[in-house]
């Protein structure tokens, strides 16, 4: 870990490519962006999400790209397939679970619980530019 102890904010910046340690759990729990870039390297990058009750990422699918989505607050509702129109992988995660998505399959998170259900998630290779902050669903679709 850092020299100093967890603060549990998130305060908006993209602390890659410099090695770093920190509290993801905490980070996310803090995190009131539906996106923010928290580290991005060059092969790799961890972004936090919070997504409103109720709602979800939205069906998504990257052609080069490996993901790694792990529930750090919250219930989730996952789908997957290998194509839009045919989801046919679906499962439940609580808080410590996780889901990996390989590159070309069809994703969607959506939350399950009450409150907003806070994730963690890796892209093999960087998927958002660095710094990249979405204050909002609609900010990311834009």
């Amino acid at each position: 870990m850092n020299n100093h102890s967890c603060d549990c904010t998130c305060n908006q910046t993209d602390h890659g490519p410099n090695p770093y340690a920190a509290n993801i759990v905490c980070a996310a729990r803090a995190n009131e962006d539906y996106r923010t870039a928290f580290w991005t390297g060059h092969h790799l990058q961890m972004t936090l999400m919070s997504i409103p009750e109720g709602d979800d990422i939205g069906l998504e699918m990257h052609p080069d790209v490996d993901q790694c989505i792990r529930v750090e607050c919250g219930k989730a509702t996952v789908q997957m397939g290998s194509c839009q129109c045919k989801l046919t992988v679906t499962c439940t995660l609580n808080a410590g679970d996780a889901v990996f998505v390989p590159c070309g399959t069809w994703h969607n998170i959506l939350n399950a619980g009450c409150g907003c259900l806070k994730l963690s998630s890796i892209y093999a290779p960087p998927q958002h530019p660095w710094g990249t902050v979405q204050p909002t669903k609609e900010d990311a679709e834009h």
